[in-house]
């Protein structure tokens, strides 16, 4: 029996070569793995492209929860707030005294132990400490602290003023946060704030570091519903025109 040798061409071996090489490149995105396999895609996008799209996904999701801390006015506040379009509840955290906020609707309320409310002048400031301490207090809408805090429980306001980063804005590079992929970018090369976008799912901001060291938020519970409701009146106290100076 005779056997017969079948030599390739030089040109077939070429052309499958290519095929093996055109159908790697197609897989592993010529020497890796494409780093935007399974996300939303925004990692492809330009960084005004990703702030964009971050931005109109914020404004759109119904809750946010928003935890860390924000320096404004010479002022350091620790907030953990959870937020609808229409108030929010949380604590707040500002030289060394931490304090509850509720709002729903137009209607602000200020929960503070003791120790908040007292000034140490004495035994009648003590007692009305006491009668404050543990209560929702309202906070009329013509006292001071009513347009300093209630900014703190609007979502709007928050986001707007928060998810700005100043300078030229620029990609910087894939992260991780929680173990979600994210896309960072960067104002000024991290001068002028960078911010965390997801790459799954929705391109929500995850994590902020805000310009001038002016605090560090993070993002989480997305359309997430909660409770947000009036307290009841047996746990409710209106102090009248304006609160005392605290």
């Amino acid at each position: 029996m005779t056997v017969t040798s079948r030599r390739r061409s030089p040109r077939a071996a070429l052309a499958g070569a290519a095929c093996v090489l055109a159908v790697g490149a197609a897989l592993t995105g010529c020497g890796g793995e494409d780093p935007d396999a399974g996300t939303n895609g925004v990692g492809r996008l330009s960084a005004a492209q990703i702030q964009t799209k971050t931005r109109t996904a914020a404004e759109s999701a119904r809750t946010v929860r928003l935890h860390g801390t924000v320096v404004t006015s010479g002022s350091t506040y620790a907030l953990d707030m959870r937020l609808k379009p229409d108030g929010g509840t949380g604590s707040v955290t500002a030289k060394g005294a931490t304090f509850g906020l509720l709002r729903v609707g137009e209607e602000l309320f200020l929960k503070a132990d003791a120790a908040f409310w007292s000034h140490d002048t004495g035994e009648a400031d003590a007692a009305a400490a006491e009668k404050l301490a543990g209560k929702y207090v309202k906070v009329p809408q013509g006292d001071p602290s009513y347009q300093k805090f209630s900014g703190f429980t609007d979502k709007d306001v928050l986001l707007d003023g928060l998810l700005s980063l100043h300078g030229t804005v620029e990609a910087d590079g894939r992260h991780e946060r929680n173990g979600v992929r994210t896309v960072r970018i960067s104002g000024d090369g991290g001068a002028g704030g960078s911010l965390d976008v997801s790459l799954e799912g929705t391109p929500y901001p995850l994590r902020l570091v805000r310009a001038g060291s002016a605090g560090t938020l993070t993002f989480s519970d997305w359309n997430k519903d909660f409770a947000l409701e009036q307290p009841a009146k047996d746990d409710t106290l209106d102090y009248g025109r304006q609160l005392p100076a605290t």
